[in-house]
């Protein structure tokens, strides 16, 4: 299995990825205002049955009476009201775009995808492709007459062809695994495409035969690879990605490539060449950013690697007159963090040379240009998704921007773009707005560029919503400038009054930006400021900025969070008793490495976290590359360089309440890095609570129910523990005996240990203990709780923390959540 160059805590992302395939679903039923809240307690397996198991906690978000149930409000049913576009394919002569229409469906708690139809100079769009199973992945044939789409039928996958002109389609070839990156030969005859082939597992006994009728258990499970689970895959089955071709006109796919190196992603050189991408180095299972470009002849499936440096090269991209390839990669420094760089080769692999070395950002999507001139590639870029034209000669220039929309759950910097072949390119691209999730758009030099759908009009306008602004703050730590956004609430003054949550991002490689996001919007719609920043780590302000967290994760990106919240309360735009934090993935660990840094949060919500590096290196499914690139050290070796950065550390300051929440299939930061996190907090007497999410991997966020249910549990914990909502509940009076505090409890529990230790130590003194030489746990762990001892130095006093200097994505994401991590 490839791995991406960069792997996140989440698979996150966190973003939407238009070439992914999309769930199933059994019809084209959407639900749509008064009815769809007729039928939003229809969720009794997802949000619900979340809401109904911690209802000590949800119900302070989500029950409202019957004054707030507000049609002007972004309840949590509103998530069942959003559609959103991905995956823009402009035809070869740029007259029409057919892109993949989302919509929530609420009876199956899917995100359902369609195919619609666009006519560019009248703006007109019909639907193409709806109803039945979802359908993903579009892409034209050279003549512009036919399409061919991914999709599903009788639960497995299918690749169908379309005809524009009549509308019949018809199957290509079902699979027992699914087909992707698919792809036209230039004369439209043939389709290159990978998929996974399976391979021999690997045994040492063979089980006898049992009776007839008998019981037994499930044979064992073996397993060789030390990639044996994957996040979103689970227990991975023995085998590769192969490389397969199949005629337009259907029949069986033949094989091209075999081995036990994965190759992927072919495009065609030519009628008779393919380019794959694949990692044939010894060492593939411990350096899995490795890959190579070959090409691959049909004629007699011979091999020939055009690339050969140590360091990842992928995605070419074929120039209009087939001379010049196109790709991206990088030098292996073995660092945790490299952007992707540009590069031109001719057809034999020769003269290969970087174009724009000094263009400081990671390099996206690649599209040749029609005249073959220059290159268009998206990039991050300072919170925003920007195309950018690079010259052959290497000149950069901006061609498009505002792109972004395509995540929904929270504002992660992703979008889609296609290009003509025309004379005069014409751009296809989702458009990014705080104010709603992605539409089509259209620019170019022969079209009026704007917007073609308004997906969302039919609710949103109507809504009250929240602003968005921009700040941007000086970081305490070296004053370096870090960008943030706030979102407001309906009716917000700026008197000091308003709860703030910080919401943090995962990655930690990777951007968030101005862009619509259920979650904020459901935080605003409850009262909260809610602020998300982009911290040192962040993508899309230069490598050397992403690099400053190298073997350094978590660290003074700690200080930029601070400076933001510390800018916002002096900015008299929250109250500084109601700040909340919260962050998944890669924000899970910073949420917990926060608490465990400052007492100055009210309270925090830790989502899908790692705690310890230790053992997220030796049991996440990106273990090798936390091994490898990220910490750098054998954990058996140097077990401080993974404790020094673990949260796990900093546990004995805590006195936080804090909510830890994991998906019980999530593999990317497994279910026992929180519940460590869970555990010590609770044998410390800190006030917590677990919440593991059923059936959901890394992305929370992918089912509807299970968004609602994370946000809105999220919102109850901060409710529980909201000082103002507690003065109400109390008529304003103060409790006349007080329960301890967190802190309070956990020094009673420390002292009452005490107090026992120092018992038995004098009874053993006295000959009355027979064990007078045994060691006490915390001595058999190697007094484990005085690991603070290393961290007590680093940790800000309260008045550090308080007066910070305040002023005014190429997601090549780590896969730690490509949710979030």
């Amino acid at each position: 299995m490839n791995a991406p160059e960069h792997f996140c805590l989440s698979s996150q992302a966190s973003p939407v990825d238009p070439g992914q395939p999309r769930d199933s679903f059994p019809d084209m039923t959407r639900q749509k205002g008064s009815d769809l809240m007729r039928h939003a307690r229809l969720i009794g397996a997802g949000a619900a049955a979340l809401l109904v198991a911690m209802p000590a906690l949800a119900q302070d978000a989500s029950a409202q009476d019957d004054s707030k149930q507000d049609s002007n409000r972004f309840t949590a049913e509103r998530v069942f009201d959003l559609e959103y576009a991905t995956s823009p394919r402009v035809s070869p002569d740029g007259s029409k775009i057919v892109y993949v229409r989302h919509s929530m469906d609420i009876r199956t708690d899917q995100d359902r995808g369609d195919l619609w139809i666009i006519d560019v100079e009248s703006g007109e769009q019909r639907p193409l492709v709806v109803g039945g199973m979802s359908a993903s992945n579009p892409r034209w044939s050279p003549d512009g007459e036919k399409l061919i789409y991914s999709t599903t039928k009788d639960e497995k996958p299918e690749l169908r062809l379309l005809y524009l002109d009549s509308g019949d389609s018809f199957s290509l070839a079902q699979f027992e695994e699914g087909p992707s990156g698919a792809s036209w030969s230039p004369d439209g005859s043939m389709i290159a495409f990978s998929k996974f082939v399976p391979g021999e597992t690997p045994s040492f006994a063979e089980a006898p035969e049992k009776p007839e009728g008998a019981e037994w258990n499930e044979p064992v499970k073996v397993f060789d690879d030390l990639t044996f689970r994957f996040d979103g895959q689970g227990y991975l089955e023995e085998g590769v990605e192969q490389v397969f071709v199949l005629s337009t006109d259907g029949g069986s796919p033949r094989q091209l490539t075999s081995g036990e190196a994965d190759m992927s992603n072919p495009v065609w050189l030519d009628e008779d060449t393919l380019l794959v991408t694949g990692n044939k180095a010894d060492d593939r299972h411990i350096d899995r950013i490795e890959s190579e470009i070959y090409t691959l002849e049909l004629s007699d499936m011979s091999m020939k690697a055009l690339t050969d440096r140590d360091g990842p090269d992928h995605s070419p991209v074929v120039s209009p007159d087939g001379q010049t390839i196109a790709f991206r990669g990088h030098d292996d420094n073995v660092l945790s963090y490299e952007q992707s760089n540009l590069y031109l080769m001719d057809a034999d692999g020769t003269n290969v040379r970087e174009l724009a070395a000094s263009f400081d950002r990671s390099m996206g999507e690649t599209m040749w240009a029609p005249d073959g001139e220059s290159v268009y590639v998206l990039a991050e870029n300072k919170g925003n998704m920007d195309v950018f034209e690079v010259s052959r000669t290497g000149g950069v220039s901006k061609a498009l921007s505002g792109l972004g929309g395509t995540s929904i759950g929270r504002p992660y910097a992703g979008a889609g773009v296609s290009v003509s072949k025309t004379g005069e390119p014409v751009f296809a691209y989702t458009q990014g707005s705080p104010n709603k999730p992605a539409d089509i758009a259209v620019a170019g030099e022969t079209v009026d560029a704007r917007e073609l759908t308004a997906l969302n009009d039919d609710i949103l306008p109507h809504l009250d919503m929240a602003t968005v602004e921009e700040i941007k703050v000086t970081s305490s730590h070296d004053g370096r400038e870090i960008e943030a956004w706030v979102a407001l609430p309906p009716g917000f003054e700026a008197d000091g009054s308003y709860p703030m949550i910080l919401e943090i991002h995962g990655g930690p490689f990777s951007m968030y930006g101005p862009f619509f996001a259920a979650e904020i919007q459901r935080y605003a719609a409850e009262g909260y400021v809610t602020v998300w920043a982009n911290p040192r780590g962040s993508t899309g302000y230069g490598e050397e900025f992403a690099q400053l967290i190298d073997q350094a994760y978590p660290g003074n990106d700690y200080d930029d969070l601070m400076s933001v919240v510390d800018a916002i309360v002096e900015n008299n735009y929250a109250d500084p008793d109601r700040l909340f934090v919260t962050g998944g993935s890669g924000g899970g660990v910073l949420t917990a490495w926060i608490v465990g840094k400052t007492d100055r949060f009210a309270a925090a919500a830790t989502i899908k976290p790692v705690i310890n590096w230790f053992t997220e290196a030796l049991a996440g499914d990106i273990a090798p590359t936390v091994w490898r690139h990220w910490i750098r050290e054998d954990p058996w070796e140097n077990p401080q360089a993974y404790w020094e950065l673990s949260p796990i550390s900093l546990v004995g300051n805590v006195v936080t309440p804090t909510l830890v929440m994991v998906g019980e299939e999530d593999w990317r930061t497994p279910t026992w890095e929180a519940e460590q996190f869970y555990t010590a907090l609770k044998l410390r007497g800190i006030d917590s609570a677990l919440i593991r999410v059923p059936e959901s991997p890394h992305y929370i966020a992918g089912r509807p129910s299970r968004l609602i249910a994370k946000t809105d549990n999220i919102m109850g914990w901060f409710a529980k523990y909201d000082p103002a909502k507690q003065d109400e509940d109390s008529g304003g009076k103060a409790d006349t005996a007080p329960e301890k505090t967190s802190s309070e409890a956990a020094n009673w529990f420390k002292r009452d240990r005490k107090d026992e230790r120092k018992k038995t130590s004098e009874e053993s003194a006295a000959g009355d203990s027979p064990a007078e030489d045994a060691e006490t746990p915390a001595q058999q762990s190697g007094q484990a709780t005085g690991g603070n001892a290393a961290t007590d130095a680093d940790e800000p006093s309260g008045e550090e923390a308080d007066t910070p200097e305040a002023e005014d994505n190429d997601e090549e994401k780590p896969e730690i959540e490509s949710e979030e991590t």
